[in-house]
């Protein structure tokens, strides 16, 4: 298929809507990376979402995209509420991965001495790895629970305070969760995996605080040149991937009864109002509440690892959060289009929401100055925090890009990428690895992925995120 572009300014270039296109596609890049995405299928995806009923707005692509299950990732795609439709393909399998952001008082010359121990109690105490169970086995009553309210169990048994949840997206809950709607499979899969890292692109960073763009929305976030954080990047585990293929295979039974012509079967969908739309709705947002709470978890463990190594060593090492924010998810939102407000059911897929100020979703502290948007690196390069934009509102849903965005497949990864080469290499430049696997760790080399800091450009010369700081890592813990 080939695709026809116009470059409408330096970071947005159009897909003029054609064939059984519904709307144009759009695509945030700058002119280097239009040349590269020429050569993969992914432009394909964003002109095939743009086909599917009730799309309101055009078919988005973020910097970051690259090729996805039905939806690109690094998709974004808008589906009006009454007359839409919801695709699992649009969220993907790892329902709610997402990233939290953890603060400190610390400055990076403070924990130098004991970055080793930092990063060898952060690897012992989040477990980590393929199907890796964790500290905590859920009854199934318990489990309920978190899929109900997700953060607000944690509170509820002490691992998480009120500025957590206040500083989670949602409030760590979404309200429409139906732990009914999730199957007996899944839930088996997610009983003792709560408060586990996972694999992949999962991980755990410490990082340095290397460069602050804008000093009064770094105060207001709680960052400062040379301080010490943690990121957090993981989703809901098995119990989310189990959601989405039960999902997709009851969408797939049942395609004929709506009569969608597809361009791709794996953007099997069904209409949001529908008893199937409504019923994947509700089990997509537990799985989301369950993220949410194994984010809590692996934070309550990090600052635990933090009070191991460091107390009667260092003062003042307890980490607050700052944001958690989610990058796999369907949400039902009120946006502007066509300058009348609409409810619509936005899909973001490797892709996250970036509200820009005044809006009324946010926390009382960052409301001023728009959502904190936290973008990390691939391993071994810089992670960026912005913060949402009007723009933003105007221009992509209120939605930027996740990350780096691969630009090399996995397997493509393991067998180029030398594993032991690469950990040395890391380990020369400062940075302490902590991995389960020569092989996971071969996948997630930073020259499978697109250079974060020109993803992260293109955002930011969009407007649709400013920069607030760069942050660098100093240990990364992979599974």
């Amino acid at each position: 298929m080939s695709i026809k572009l116009q470059q409408i300014d330096a970071c947005r270039w159009r897909i003029p809507r054609e064939g059984a296109m519904r709307t144009d596609g759009l695509v945030f890049a700058s002119p280097g990376m239009i040349r590269d995405l020429r050569r993969e299928q992914a432009l394909e995806q964003v002109c095939n979402v743009a086909t599917l009923p009730g799309i309101v707005g055009p078919s988005m692509s973020m910097p970051d995209i690259h090729w996805g299950y039905g939806f690109p990732i690094g998709g974004v795609a808008a589906f009006d509420a009454e007359e839409g439709i919801v695709s699992p393909g649009g969220v993907g399998y790892d329902i709610n991965c997402g990233v939290r952001l953890l603060g400190s008082e610390l400055e990076k010359q403070q924990i130098a001495p004991y970055l080793d121990e930092l990063a060898s109690a952060l690897f012992a105490n989040c477990p980590s790895g393929v199907g890796r169970g964790g500290h905590i086995q859920l009854s199934p009553r318990e489990l309920d629970e978190v899929l109900a309210t997700g953060s607000g169990w944690a509170r509820k048994k002490g691992y998480a305070s009120d500025t957590d949840v206040e500083h989670t997206e949602e409030g760590g809950s979404l309200s429409g969760a139906d732990p009914a709607m999730v199957s007996p499979r899944a839930k088996q899969r997610g009983r003792n995996q709560i408060g586990t890292l996972g694999a992949g692109n999962h991980f755990i960073e410490i990082d340095a605080v290397e460069h602050v763009y804008e000093e009064t929305a770094a105060r207001r976030i709680g960052l400062f040149a040379g301080q010490v954080a943690v990121q957090i990047h993981c989703g809901s585990r098995g119990l989310g991937h189990q959601v989405c293929s039960d999902y997709v295979r009851d969408f797939q039974k049942s395609r004929s009864q709506y009569d969608y012509r597809l361009p791709d079967p794996e953007l099997v969908c069904a209409p949001l109002n529908s008893r199937q739309g409504q019923n994947y709705l509700a089990a997509m947002q537990a799985a989301a509440n369950y993220a949410f709470a194994n984010r809590q978890l692996l934070a309550d463990r990090i600052r635990r690892s933090f009070e191991l190594v460091l107390a009667g060593r260092l003062k003042r090492f307890h980490l607050y959060q700052i944001y958690d924010i989610a990058h796999n998810m369907a949400k039902i939102e009120t946006h502007l289009v066509d300058g009348r407000k609409t409810r619509v059911c936005v899909h973001r897929k490797g892709a996250t929401r970036a509200f820009g100020p005044g809006t009324r979703e946010l926390p009382g502290a960052y409301r001023d100055i728009g959502q904190p948007v936290l973008v990390p690196g691939s391993m071994g390069t810089a992670s960026y925090v912005l913060v949402g934009t009007e723009q933003a509102m105007q221009n992509s849903f209120g939605s930027c890009c996740h990350g780096a965005g691969r630009s090399m497949s996995r397997k493509r990864a393991r067998k180029t990428v030398q594993a032991a080469g690469l950990s040395e290499k890391l380990e020369k430049k400062g940075i302490r690895i902590r991995a389960g696997s020569m092989a996971g760790l071969a996948e997630e080399a930073p020259s499978a992925y697109k250079d974060v800091d020109r993803v992260v450009a293109v955002v930011h010369g969009a407007g649709i995120a400013r920069m607030v700081a760069r942050l660098r890592p100093l240990a990364v813990i992979k599974g």
